[in-house]
């Protein structure tokens, strides 16, 4: 039994380092690869694409409800499209427009007054690289710059009206004037010259939600039949992580149909995905760190698209929502209330807006994955933590002595049978010499040994299977969360959401040589500190259990612990500090059970082994010399 067990447990760890490998590393870097060729064959801009049409809903009060059975309008697009070779900068595109500056304690940016667009957007509390000197991110960007990303809002009309409506090349003026900042909002207003006067109202809190209000005065002699619209447009394909684990692209919360996820490859491969008549809808598109959505009043019923257009070798992605038709009678006005959210996706603000607004599954703006209800509450403690020692890194090593505290009774039970299996292995010894050819028997004889010391021999795993949902919720958390971004620990570690920046093949940074551009082999060579420290705490807690009795799964757990380093070298420092921690820990608490047991705690014996052999490797290392000579010697040809 106890070599079934020792077969199942290998054949576990390995399988489990073939999938973590391959799963987190190699299909990654596959489709990073993937992803920047396409990227290099076409990027920046693209026309905006045509949406769907309207549903029914409450009107606003003085409109009455447009037209039933009448033919879907078009959410209006880019006049014009900017292939690379005519694009200018960001700041000429900038400089070259009248626009309306937004300050706030969170943003940075302006309002274009030509086409009413939020296009200009700086999150000034966060910066490109841990050097806090580095440019703050840039979130939003205006057509005709390198990677257009913007919100439009506006109206649209039945097809074959007349009516002169706002579009992107109008020119708004700014009724007073200041900047857009917190509890200062602004005004622009329109006039088509025909009777329709146009005024949106902007307002932005001291986070990273707008709140936009748009009105129209009918001042004709006749009803006018008007659609509210929003969307949300980004020319190019951005670079992405290329992570199965981590969604990028379009995202919305849509009514009945609940969480849409689409990639930027599956919304070119559909073109277009259509929702009629959702309410409490939101929609957008999201990045690791930041998003950008559009959340209409909840009592409204929209019709939202994902969509995908190319233009001159150009692509665009965009979300956008049309809302119910609205009829404004003479001398009546309609409106419309947007929020649009743009900026860092905090974990607490999101939430924040969910409550506050009541925002369905806002919070799922954030890519918590499948395993949400261990990912996000195992975030919200280690922030809980983190509010009061003030680092992150502390906050995880804390988190884990709680979490070993939880799994305590479970992992002393675990321990105590492993302790009872060592104890009996002289007589599980005994057994198998004594029935060598009968396999049955010596099932049978171990099964009863077991019974009666009350061992389960299956308990040496339960640990580890304790640690894999931890391990990887841990891991969700630190690849998710902004809040671990730039986060630093002590010393080197200046980002834990980030590799460790040592390599033991540069002596740790005493030479300026990089090992990882050496070819094939680079990625392999960034082998850093932590990850060295991890390594040995894992031999050591292996080194506590006797060794397998099979040599080839000997093989296999002498070898882990090298395998787990490597694989982990490339991980974040905060999840190799985390298991390093973790395995320190089960080390002194599997120790002290295995003591209480009786058992002999094998640990330095393995140390002091190990380390004769280091230093008997110049020996070694000098009799091998002196082979290899003689070797040379016998096969150098004789003089003449």
């Amino acid at each position: 039994m106890s070599d079934q067990k020792n077969t199942i447990l290998a054949i576990v760890l390995s399988a489990l380092v073939l999938i973590i490998w391959q799963y987190f590393v190699g299909i990654p870097k596959m489709e990073k690869q993937r992803q920047e060729a396409a990227l290099q064959q076409a990027q920046q801009q693209s026309q905006v694409p045509p949406a769907p049409g309207t549903a029914p809903t409450p009107s606003a009060p003085g409109v009455t409800p447009g037209p039933q059975g009448q033919v879907n309008p078009q959410v209006p697009g880019q006049a014009g499209v900017t292939t690379p070779a005519q694009q200018r900068s960001r700041e000429a595109v900038i400089a070259a427009s009248p626009r309306i500056a937004i300050s706030t304690p969170s943003l940075q940016g302006t309002i274009a007054l030509k086409g009413g667009r939020i296009d200009d957007l700086s999150l000034v509390k966060y910066r490109e690289t841990v050097d806090p000197k580095s440019p703050a991110v840039e979130l939003l960007s205006p057509s005709d710059s390198p990677h257009p990303f913007y919100a439009e809002l506006g109206w649209v009309a039945p097809p074959g009206t007349t009516a002169k409506l706002p579009a992107a090349d109008t020119a708004w003026r700014q009724i007073g004037s200041g900047a857009l900042g917190v509890d200062q909002p602004v005004t622009l207003a329109y006039d088509n010259g025909q009777g329709l006067e146009f005024r949106r109202t902007i307002s932005v809190d001291d986070k990273y939600l707008f709140t936009i209000q748009d009105q129209v005065a009918n001042k004709t002699a006749a009803p006018v039949t008007l659609y509210p619209y929003a969307l949300i447009s980004r020319h190019g394909t951005p670079p992405t992580l290329g992570y199965y684990i981590l969604h990028e692209g379009l995202i919305g919360v849509l009514g009945d149909q609940g969480e849409k996820e689409v990639t930027y490859k599956a919304i070119e491969d559909a073109k277009t995905e259509t929702f009629k008549g959702v309410s409490g809808a939101w929609l957008g598109i999201t990045d690791k760190y930041w998003a950008a959505t559009l959340i209409p009043d909840k009592a409204t019923s929209v019709d939202a698209t994902f969509s995908y257009n190319l233009v001159n070798g150009v692509k665009d992605y965009q979300t956008d929502y049309l809302a119910d038709a609205q009829t404004i009678a003479p001398g009546a006005s309609g409106g419309s209330t947007t929020r649009l959210f743009a900026g860092a996706k905090e974990v607490r603000v999101v939430d924040g807006y969910q409550k506050t607004y009541d925002i369905k599954l806002f919070d799922r703006l954030i890519d918590w994955g499948w395993f949400y209800f261990i990912t996000q509450p195992l975030f919200k403690f280690i922030d809980l933590i983190y509010l009061w020692v003030g680092n992150f890194g502390v906050a995880i090593l804390i988190v884990t002595v709680c979490i070993k505290a939880v799994f305590f009774p479970l992992a002393n039970k675990s321990y105590a049978s492993m302790a009872k299996m060592k104890a009996v292995q002289p007589l599980m010894k005994t057994i198998r010499e004594r029935f060598p050819d009968d396999k049955v028997k010596q099932q049978q004889e171990l099964m009863e040994l077991y019974k009666r010391e009350k061992i389960n021999p299956l308990a040496g795993c339960l640990p580890i299977l304790v640690q894999v949902p931890v391990f990887f919720a841990l891991y969700k958390v630190l690849f998710v969360t902004i809040e671990m971004r730039h986060a630093p620990f002590f010393g080197w570690i200046k980002d834990l959401s980030a590799p460790d920046p040592t390599t033991v093949f540069n002596l740790f940074g005493l030479f300026s040589f990089d090992p990882t551009v050496v070819p094939v082999i680079g990625s392999f060579l960034h082998l850093g500190a932590w990850p060295l420290v991890m390594g040995m705490t894992m031999w050591a807690q292996m080194k506590l259990n006797p060794a397998p009795p099979d040599p080839a799964q000997k093989i296999v757990f002498d070898w882990m612990p090298v395998i787990f380093t490597f694989m982990l070298s490339n991980f974040a420092a905060g999840l190799v500090i985390y298991w390093a921690w973790n395995n320190s820990l089960s080390v002194i608490q599997q120790s002290i059970i295995m003591r209480r047991n009786g058992a002999k705690v094998e640990l330095w014996d393995n140390v002091k082994d190990l380390g004769s052999k280091v230093r008997a490797l110049p020996d070694g290392l000098k009799a091998l010399g002196g082979n290899v000579t003689a070797l040379i010697a016998k096969l150098r040809p004789p003089k003449l």
